[in-house]
């Protein structure tokens, strides 16, 4: 027997009648690239969001088309993100910090219609412009026309109706493209649904996952190109929260401004901007006022201990530890302590906080070993599968890759975890990561988190080494804080209370900077070929400086 309830579709246009509905007067704040601030509110963003909506029909946009924008956090930005899928179109952001080559890639493989784009990034986009064939190209501009052959942004929205008359949308219909950074191999499309985004909006706004209402003022510095900026700007306008968007300026000093001036109570980005803001914090503690400021959101890779407990111990600003995909649309997990877990001592506490946390209501995990499903014992390895409604179940017209999604319908993550009997998601590391010497595992993500611990240590990525006895074994690739000092010996002195000795690194190469990928997470594989002529020290020796 069926129950008796309305078949009310869950699309991203109820999210927009929302907010232009009840969060009329509600603020969006942009920094431009001349670092001035922009203001305007739901009420005007909801008739611009119509205006652009009928100027993509005009262009000969149709339902399922990719509309692909090249730009930064902004209002503008923002306008695509439902003007887009709510005229039936598909929103396919596009990262540019990837190579030229992998963006014209991702650009014909998605058949891109329109283009917009930031004048800031036109340079970007000129490395690739031969090689994609978008119908339109369109600049979001601040005052200059656009070059030759391109649209100006607002001269093509000036005239257009303020309504919009939607199309049917079934809630199953593709609202969002997003591909993966092709750190192993190229560039994977994801495609989501309007349903998908939706529920992905509602678990997140939720007190234990992100926790936001209509009272909260949202920082995404997570790039909107990234996988959504996390889905952010989708929750933050279902609940009504202020939105603050930092533009191309990601660095420590403006976003620590607009943190104080705005008044923001939750900011969203990885943890090498967390770890730059932290060091900006150090050096001036009272300089701003971060009293506003409940929360800081990290994801992307493992935030380090120890700069989880510097947040809070030094600054007392309390840092959320998350994890996701852009295969999830992407967060999975977050670390919440339960309530029943308070009394545990501190130091089991700190633990539990530095994990990636607990699954999203609706999101189902295990770890799978060799043998089948690992244990809840949170020691016994596997790799992380996931399923819900908001997971891929394919990759977009990528049939090779079909491998990655079991036949019992679980995605296979490639992150080695284990789980503990309370449910606490632990990434070990990429199974790709994962150093195995003499026929043991040593994790590379708790070496790097153990080592930027240490007070000299602004960032480090270990990566095995081939080795003519143990196979492989681990060197680090560290980068001192400004003015600091530390050497092979006193690295490896700091570390040796917390691992067995075969765990312990081989040699120590210091560099200005750890390699990023194109979202801002360690690029192990620039890594390796730094390291590739590396040579393991003599045995008697327990370190060395240079490969």
């Amino acid at each position: 027997m069926d129950g008796l309830m309305m078949d009310f579709p869950l699309t991203l246009i109820h999210v927009l009648e929302r907010a232009g509905q009840l969060h009329r007067d509600q603020e969006v704040v942009s920094r431009l690239p001349d670092e001035s601030l922009a203001r305007t509110t739901w009420a005007d963003l909801y008739r611009r969001i119509h205006k652009l909506a009928n100027a993509l029909q005009r262009l000969g946009v149709k339902p399922g088309d990719r509309v692909a924008t090249l730009a930064w956090n902004h209002a503008r930005h923002l306008e695509a993100y439902f003007a887009v899928p709510a005229m039936g179109g598909v929103l396919h952001t596009v990262n540019p910090r990837l190579h030229p080559s992998d963006l014209a890639y991702i650009v014909n493989h998605a058949q891109d219609q329109v283009l917009l784009v930031d004048d800031v990034l036109l340079p970007v986009l000129e490395r690739f412009r031969a090689e994609i064939r978008p119908r339109h190209v369109v600049v979001f501009g601040h005052g200059q026309p656009p070059p030759e052959g391109m649209l100006d942004y607002e001269q093509l929205i000036a005239d257009e109706l303020t309504t919009f008359e939607y199309p049917r949308i079934e809630e199953h219909q593709a609202a969002g493209l997003c591909y993966s950074s092709g750190t192993t191999g190229r560039p994977k499309g994801v495609l989501y649904s309007h349903r998908a985004l939706v529920l992905h909006s509602l678990a997140s706004a939720l007190p234990d996952v992100i926790g936001i209402g209509m009272s909260d003022v949202l920082l995404p510095v997570v790039p909107m190109f990234h996988v959504n900026a996390w889905g952010t700007p989708f929750t933050a306008a279902l609940v009504g929260a202020k939105l603050v968007f930092p533009g191309p300026h990601l660095d420590a000093r403006n976003l620590l401004h607009l943190m104080a001036e705005e008044r923001v109570t939750l900011a969203a980005g990885v943890p090498t901007v967390w770890l730059a803001v932290l060091d900006e914090l150090d050096r001036a503690p009272k300089s701003r006022d971060l009293s506003a400021l409940r929360g800081l959101l990290v994801g992307g890779a493992a935030a380090p201990p120890a700069m989880i407990d510097a947040y809070r111990e030094r600054h007392g600003i309390e840092v959320v530890h998350a994890w996701g995909m852009t295969e999830m649309t992407p967060i999975g997990t977050v670390c919440r302590l339960k309530p029943t877990l308070a009394r545990l001592p501190a130091a089991e506490q700190r633990r539990l906080r530095a994990t990636q946390g607990l699954p999203l209501p609706l999101v189902e995990v295990r770890a799978m070993g060799e043998d089948g499903p690992a244990p809840w014992d949170g020691r016994t390895m596997g790799e992380l599968h996931v399923r819900g409604p908001w997971i891929a179940k394919s990759y977009f017209e990528n049939p090779l890759e079909a491998d990655k999604f079991t036949m019992d319908g679980w995605f296979r993550t490639g992150d080695i975890v284990t789980i503990d009997p309370e449910g606490y998601v632990r990434i070990t590391d990429r199974s790709k990561d994962l150093i195995k010497s003499g026929g043991e595992w040593i994790s590379s993500v708790d070496l790097e988190n153990a080592l930027m611990g240490h007070p000299a240590v602004r960032e480090a990525a270990v990566v095995a080494v081939p080795h003519p006895r143990w196979g492989e074994r681990p060197v680090a690739a560290v980068a001192l804080r400004e003015g600091a000092h530390a050497g092979p010996e006193e690295l490896r002195a700091y570390l040796e209370p917390r691992f067995a000795r075969f765990w312990l690194p081989d040699g120590f190469v210091f560099v200005p900077q750890i390699p990023r990928t194109a979202t801002g997470k360690f690029l192990k594989s620039a890594v390796r070929e730094l390291l590739k002529d590396w040579r393991p020290p003599d045995e008697a020796r327990p370190g060395s400086t240079s490969p």
